[in-house]
Protein backbone atom coordinates (compact mmCIF):
# COMPACT_ATOMS: atom_id res chain seq x y z
CA UNK A 1 0.00 0.00 0.00
CA UNK A 2 1.37 3.41 -1.04
CA UNK A 3 1.67 6.13 1.52
CA UNK A 4 2.01 8.71 -1.40
CA UNK A 5 -0.86 10.15 -1.81
CA UNK A 6 -2.06 12.10 -4.29
CA UNK A 7 -0.02 10.33 -6.77
CA UNK A 8 2.55 12.21 -8.80
CA UNK A 9 0.45 12.79 -11.71
CA UNK A 10 -2.56 14.20 -9.53
CA UNK A 11 -0.09 17.26 -8.13
CA UNK A 12 1.13 17.77 -11.13
CA UNK A 13 -2.04 18.02 -12.99
CA UNK A 14 -3.32 20.22 -10.11
CA UNK A 15 0.03 22.17 -10.58
CA UNK A 16 -0.44 22.45 -14.09
CA UNK A 17 -4.07 24.35 -13.80
CA UNK A 18 -2.21 27.20 -11.83
CA UNK A 19 0.28 30.19 -12.32
CA UNK A 20 4.10 29.34 -12.87
CA UNK A 21 6.12 28.56 -10.25
CA UNK A 22 8.13 31.67 -10.94
CA UNK A 23 4.70 33.48 -9.85
CA UNK A 24 4.41 33.94 -5.83
CA UNK A 25 1.66 31.17 -4.75
CA UNK A 26 -1.50 32.70 -4.76
CA UNK A 27 -3.41 33.69 -2.08
CA UNK A 28 -0.18 34.11 0.05
CA UNK A 29 -0.85 36.76 2.85
CA UNK A 30 1.57 39.30 3.24
CA UNK A 31 2.73 40.65 7.04
CA UNK A 32 0.93 42.53 9.04
CA UNK A 33 1.72 46.36 9.84
CA UNK A 34 2.68 46.23 13.58
CA UNK A 35 2.86 42.90 16.03
CA UNK A 36 0.08 39.94 16.14
CA UNK A 37 -0.31 38.24 19.46
CA UNK A 38 2.83 36.45 20.49
CA UNK A 39 0.66 34.52 23.17
CA UNK A 40 -2.32 31.60 22.86
CA UNK A 41 -3.97 30.22 25.68
CA UNK A 42 -6.39 27.49 26.07
CA UNK A 43 -7.29 24.51 28.61
CA UNK A 44 -6.52 20.94 28.43
CA UNK A 45 -8.84 19.24 31.33
CA UNK A 46 -7.56 20.99 34.61
CA UNK A 47 -4.79 22.11 33.15
CA UNK A 48 -3.72 25.78 31.35
CA UNK A 49 -1.53 25.69 28.30
CA UNK A 50 -0.13 28.44 26.65
CA UNK A 51 1.56 28.51 23.19
CA UNK A 52 4.10 30.71 23.02
CA UNK A 53 6.24 32.18 19.81
CA UNK A 54 10.08 32.54 19.49
CA UNK A 55 9.29 33.90 15.97
CA UNK A 56 9.69 32.81 13.03
CA UNK A 57 12.55 31.91 10.39
CA UNK A 58 12.84 31.12 6.94
CA UNK A 59 14.97 28.16 4.92
CA UNK A 60 14.92 27.29 1.35
CA UNK A 61 12.55 24.46 0.14
CA UNK A 62 15.05 22.95 -1.79
CA UNK A 63 15.15 21.12 1.77
CA UNK A 64 11.93 19.23 1.96
CA UNK A 65 11.33 15.79 0.88
CA UNK A 66 14.44 15.24 -0.46
CA UNK A 67 13.52 11.62 -0.87
CA UNK A 68 11.31 12.75 -3.58
CA UNK A 69 11.75 14.59 -7.32
CA UNK A 70 12.28 18.00 -6.68
CA UNK A 71 9.47 19.05 -9.41
CA UNK A 72 6.86 16.73 -7.33
CA UNK A 73 7.96 18.74 -3.98
CA UNK A 74 7.37 22.55 -5.92
CA UNK A 75 4.18 20.67 -7.18
CA UNK A 76 2.76 19.95 -3.90
CA UNK A 77 3.44 23.54 -2.27
CA UNK A 78 1.91 25.51 -5.65
CA UNK A 79 -0.95 23.05 -4.82
CA UNK A 80 -1.59 24.26 -1.22
CA UNK A 81 -0.79 28.05 -1.57
CA UNK A 82 2.71 27.31 0.06
CA UNK A 83 6.07 29.67 -1.51
CA UNK A 84 7.81 27.02 -4.11
CA UNK A 85 11.32 28.42 -3.26
CA UNK A 86 11.29 29.80 0.55
CA UNK A 87 9.92 27.78 3.50
CA UNK A 88 8.45 30.17 6.42
CA UNK A 89 8.60 28.23 10.23
CA UNK A 90 6.65 29.51 13.16
CA UNK A 91 8.60 28.55 16.44
CA UNK A 92 5.81 27.48 19.11
CA UNK A 93 6.75 26.96 22.48
CA UNK A 94 3.96 24.78 25.36
CA UNK A 95 4.01 25.88 28.44
CA UNK A 96 2.16 23.94 31.00
CA UNK A 97 0.45 25.12 34.30
CA UNK A 98 -0.80 22.43 36.58
CA UNK A 99 -0.56 22.96 40.51
CA UNK A 100 2.48 24.97 41.40
CA UNK A 101 4.50 23.98 38.33
CA UNK A 102 4.87 25.42 34.85
CA UNK A 103 6.86 23.50 32.38
CA UNK A 104 8.03 25.44 29.53
CA UNK A 105 9.07 23.01 26.34
CA UNK A 106 12.32 24.47 25.00
CA UNK A 107 13.84 27.40 25.28
CA UNK A 108 14.20 29.15 21.95
CA UNK A 109 17.48 30.41 20.15
CA UNK A 110 17.34 33.56 21.54
CA UNK A 111 19.60 36.30 19.54
CA UNK A 112 21.85 33.83 18.79
CA UNK A 113 20.38 32.24 15.62
CA UNK A 114 17.95 34.26 13.09
CA UNK A 115 17.12 37.77 13.45
CA UNK A 116 13.49 37.36 13.33
CA UNK A 117 13.71 34.96 16.56
CA UNK A 118 14.34 35.51 20.25
CA UNK A 119 10.77 36.66 21.00
CA UNK A 120 10.54 33.88 23.76
CA UNK A 121 10.93 36.42 26.89
CA UNK A 122 9.36 39.31 25.47
CA UNK A 123 6.20 37.50 24.89
CA UNK A 124 6.38 35.85 28.17
CA UNK A 125 6.09 38.55 29.87
CA UNK A 126 3.34 39.74 27.73
CA UNK A 127 1.70 37.12 28.83
CA UNK A 128 2.25 37.64 32.56
CA UNK A 129 4.87 35.50 33.63
CA UNK A 130 8.66 36.19 34.65
CA UNK A 131 11.96 34.23 34.05
CA UNK A 132 11.88 32.50 37.98
CA UNK A 133 8.08 31.29 37.84
CA UNK A 134 9.30 28.60 35.27
CA UNK A 135 10.07 25.62 37.19
CA UNK A 136 10.97 22.71 34.43
CA UNK A 137 12.36 23.27 31.12
CA UNK A 138 11.88 20.51 28.90
CA UNK A 139 14.49 20.57 26.11
CA UNK A 140 13.06 18.14 22.99
CA UNK A 141 16.32 17.81 21.33
CA UNK A 142 20.00 19.91 20.95
CA UNK A 143 19.23 22.02 17.24
CA UNK A 144 19.80 25.87 17.73
CA UNK A 145 16.07 27.45 17.40
CA UNK A 146 15.16 24.60 20.78
CA UNK A 147 18.05 24.75 22.91
CA UNK A 148 20.44 27.88 21.82
CA UNK A 149 18.35 30.20 23.53
CA UNK A 150 19.36 28.33 27.21
CA UNK A 151 21.57 31.88 28.17
CA UNK A 152 21.07 35.35 28.64
CA UNK A 153 22.97 37.85 27.87
CA UNK A 154 25.33 37.61 30.88
CA UNK A 155 25.88 33.68 29.76
CA UNK A 156 23.46 32.69 32.93
CA UNK A 157 21.02 30.42 32.62
CA UNK A 158 17.53 31.88 30.91
CA UNK A 159 15.02 30.56 33.55
CA UNK A 160 17.15 30.11 36.90
CA UNK A 161 14.90 28.64 38.70
CA UNK A 162 14.18 25.58 36.75
CA UNK A 163 14.75 21.57 36.34
CA UNK A 164 16.07 21.31 33.12
CA UNK A 165 15.16 17.59 30.85
CA UNK A 166 16.66 16.13 28.00
CA UNK A 167 16.60 12.74 26.40
CA UNK A 168 19.75 10.84 28.15
CA UNK A 169 20.43 9.62 24.03
CA UNK A 170 20.38 13.16 22.84
CA UNK A 171 22.37 14.29 25.44
CA UNK A 172 24.77 11.13 24.71
CA UNK A 173 24.49 12.09 21.10
CA UNK A 174 25.68 15.40 20.98
CA UNK A 175 28.40 15.18 23.74
CA UNK A 176 30.51 12.05 21.93
CA UNK A 177 34.13 12.75 21.46
CA UNK A 178 35.02 14.41 18.54
CA UNK A 179 31.56 14.72 16.77
CA UNK A 180 32.28 18.37 15.68
CA UNK A 181 34.89 16.71 13.30
CA UNK A 182 32.92 13.65 12.06
CA UNK A 183 29.76 15.74 10.87
CA UNK A 184 29.53 17.91 8.12
CA UNK A 185 30.84 21.29 8.02
CA UNK A 186 27.47 23.39 7.96
CA UNK A 187 26.59 20.75 10.93
CA UNK A 188 29.47 21.79 13.09
CA UNK A 189 28.29 25.00 14.44
CA UNK A 190 25.04 22.55 16.15
CA UNK A 191 27.73 20.33 17.83
CA UNK A 192 29.53 23.38 19.54
CA UNK A 193 26.09 25.28 19.84
CA UNK A 194 24.66 21.93 22.12
CA UNK A 195 27.69 21.38 23.92
CA UNK A 196 27.77 25.44 25.12
CA UNK A 197 24.42 25.08 25.91
CA UNK A 198 24.85 21.50 27.99
CA UNK A 199 28.13 23.15 29.69
CA UNK A 200 25.37 26.48 30.90
CA UNK A 201 26.91 26.86 34.35
CA UNK A 202 24.25 26.80 37.33
CA UNK A 203 22.22 24.65 35.66
CA UNK A 204 20.56 21.24 37.16
CA UNK A 205 19.85 19.03 34.37
CA UNK A 206 18.17 15.47 34.23
CA UNK A 207 18.55 13.02 31.44
CA UNK A 208 15.91 11.09 30.93
CA UNK A 209 14.45 8.03 29.25
CA UNK A 210 10.75 6.97 27.01
CA UNK A 211 8.35 7.76 29.97
CA UNK A 212 9.83 9.66 32.05
CA UNK A 213 7.47 12.00 34.49
CA UNK A 214 8.18 15.43 34.30
CA UNK A 215 5.06 16.87 36.87
CA UNK A 216 1.75 14.52 36.48
CA UNK A 217 0.69 14.00 33.70
CA UNK A 218 3.08 15.45 31.62
CA UNK A 219 5.53 12.62 30.79
CA UNK A 220 8.42 12.65 27.98
CA UNK A 221 7.65 10.66 24.98
CA UNK A 222 10.72 8.64 22.52
CA UNK A 223 10.39 10.07 18.74
CA UNK A 224 13.83 9.46 17.60
CA UNK A 225 15.04 9.56 13.89
CA UNK A 226 14.95 14.10 13.76
CA UNK A 227 17.86 13.49 15.57
CA UNK A 228 18.98 10.61 17.54
CA UNK A 229 17.41 11.02 21.00
CA UNK A 230 14.63 13.29 20.06
CA UNK A 231 11.61 13.32 22.58
CA UNK A 232 7.84 15.00 22.74
CA UNK A 233 5.92 15.90 25.53
CA UNK A 234 2.99 14.12 26.56
CA UNK A 235 0.42 16.06 28.49
CA UNK A 236 -2.82 14.48 29.63
CA UNK A 237 -5.82 15.49 32.07
CA UNK A 238 -8.77 13.56 32.37
CA UNK A 239 -9.51 12.27 29.33
CA UNK A 240 -7.52 14.51 27.35
CA UNK A 241 -4.84 14.39 25.52
CA UNK A 242 -2.16 16.52 23.95
CA UNK A 243 1.54 16.00 22.29
CA UNK A 244 3.68 18.49 21.79
CA UNK A 245 5.50 17.42 18.88
CA UNK A 246 8.94 18.94 18.92
CA UNK A 247 10.66 18.40 15.69
CA UNK A 248 9.12 14.50 14.86
CA UNK A 249 6.80 16.60 12.88
CA UNK A 250 8.13 20.19 11.17
CA UNK A 251 5.62 20.63 8.10
CA UNK A 252 1.85 20.75 8.42
CA UNK A 253 1.05 19.73 4.68
CA UNK A 254 3.86 17.55 3.63
CA UNK A 255 4.29 15.44 7.13
CA UNK A 256 0.46 14.92 6.48
CA UNK A 257 -0.55 14.33 2.86
CA UNK A 258 3.26 12.89 2.02
CA UNK A 259 4.23 11.06 5.25
CA UNK A 260 6.85 9.34 3.41
CA UNK A 261 8.94 12.28 2.66
CA UNK A 262 11.67 13.32 4.86
CA UNK A 263 13.59 16.41 5.24
CA UNK A 264 17.54 17.44 5.06
CA UNK A 265 17.14 18.49 8.00
CA UNK A 266 16.39 14.82 9.43
CA UNK A 267 19.41 12.64 10.89
CA UNK A 268 17.84 9.39 9.98
CA UNK A 269 15.36 10.15 7.42
CA UNK A 270 14.16 6.37 7.56
CA UNK A 271 13.55 6.14 11.07
CA UNK A 272 12.18 9.72 11.09
CA UNK A 273 9.50 8.27 8.66
CA UNK A 274 8.89 5.43 10.85
CA UNK A 275 8.41 7.56 13.82
CA UNK A 276 5.65 9.87 12.34
CA UNK A 277 3.82 6.92 10.74
CA UNK A 278 3.54 5.76 14.69
CA UNK A 279 2.61 8.95 15.50
CA UNK A 280 0.34 9.75 12.99
CA UNK A 281 -1.68 6.57 13.10
CA UNK A 282 -1.85 6.88 17.09
CA UNK A 283 -3.11 10.38 16.83
CA UNK A 284 -6.02 9.68 14.59
CA UNK A 285 -6.95 6.47 16.57
CA UNK A 286 -6.80 7.81 20.21
CA UNK A 287 -7.78 11.28 18.83
CA UNK A 288 -5.41 13.45 20.40
CA UNK A 289 -4.34 17.08 19.73
CA UNK A 290 -1.19 17.78 18.60
CA UNK A 291 0.99 20.75 18.64
CA UNK A 292 3.73 21.12 15.68
CA UNK A 293 6.62 23.31 16.64
CA UNK A 294 6.55 24.76 13.47
CA UNK A 295 3.25 24.41 12.41
CA UNK A 296 1.33 27.91 11.92
CA UNK A 297 0.90 29.66 14.40
CA UNK A 298 -0.36 28.32 17.48
CA UNK A 299 0.05 24.82 15.84
CA UNK A 300 -2.30 23.04 17.70
CA UNK A 301 -4.84 20.60 16.29
CA UNK A 302 -6.08 17.13 15.35
CA UNK A 303 -5.03 13.97 12.98
CA UNK A 304 -7.74 13.27 10.27
CA UNK A 305 -7.03 10.11 7.80
CA UNK A 306 -7.27 10.12 4.57
CA UNK A 307 -7.26 7.19 2.21
CA UNK A 308 -3.86 6.51 2.43
CA UNK A 309 -2.14 9.57 4.42
CA UNK A 310 -3.22 11.95 6.61
CA UNK A 311 -4.81 15.59 7.10
CA UNK A 312 -3.72 18.38 9.87
CA UNK A 313 -7.40 19.79 11.45
CA UNK A 314 -6.41 23.06 13.06
CA UNK A 315 -8.28 23.28 16.57
CA UNK A 316 -11.02 25.66 16.58
CA UNK A 317 -9.55 29.09 17.78
CA UNK A 318 -12.03 29.94 21.10
CA UNK A 319 -12.33 33.34 22.50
Amino acid sequence: MSLIKPTRRDILKVAAAMPAFALPAAAQLGAPEGQNPGYFRFTLGDMRLTVLSDGYFSNPTTGLGINAPRDEVQAFLQAYYLDVDKGYSHTNHLLIETGEHKVLVDVGSGDRWFETTGKLVSNLEAAGLGLDDITHVVITHAHPDHIWGIRDGFDEPLFPSAEYIIGEAEHAYWSQEGLVDRVAPERQQFVVGALNAFATEGLDWVFARDGHEVVSGVALVSTPGHTPGHMSVRVSSGDKTLLALGDSMSHAWTNFAQPAWFNEGDHDGGQTVQTRLKLLDQAASERISLLGYHFPFPGVGHVQRDADAYRFVPALWQF
